[in-house]
């Protein structure tokens, strides 16, 4: 079962992630040490897709370094 739009966004924030705000159902999460920001899109009870799943996981590997 995949993680929900809740955990990816608490995984974000946990790492450092602020949440500049978006349109519609979209979040823009920046931090200082990441290249881009995340965008993470659905309403906070939706099952996270394989293409956010994999931004995210990618971002807080940057992050780390």
């Amino acid at each position: 079962m995949p993680p929900g739009v809740r955990d990816l966004i608490a995984e974000l924030e946990k790492a450092g992630f602020v949440d500049r705000g978006g349109k519609g159902s979209h979040r823009n999460f920046v931090h200082p040490s990441a290249r881009k920001p995340v965008t993470i899109s659905g309403k906070l009870g939706d099952d996270a897709k394989q293409y956010q799943v994999r931004a995210v996981r990618l971002a807080l590997e940057e992050v780390k370094k």
